[in-house]
């Protein structure tokens, strides 16, 4: 606890957080288990750039 006090108190005072980074993590990786049986790279990445940059893909026949 020592060693981390002045990153500790720093972090505190600044009121930052790594939770979107984390958040974002998260995401891709339940993307890559979702996306296990996808036949390209290029597949998964896609996916992966609709899930965390929140683009809304409208579906033919819902309104």
């Amino acid at each position: 606890m020592r060693r981390h006090l002045d990153a500790t108190v720093a972090t505190l005072e600044s009121g930052l957080s790594n939770a979107r980074v984390e958040t974002i993590n998260n995401k891709i990786k339940l993307t890559v288990r979702i996306a296990y049986s996808f036949r390209s790279l290029d597949n998964l990445f896609a996916m992966v750039m609709l899930r965390c940059l929140g683009v809304k893909v409208p579906l033919l026949g819902r309104a």
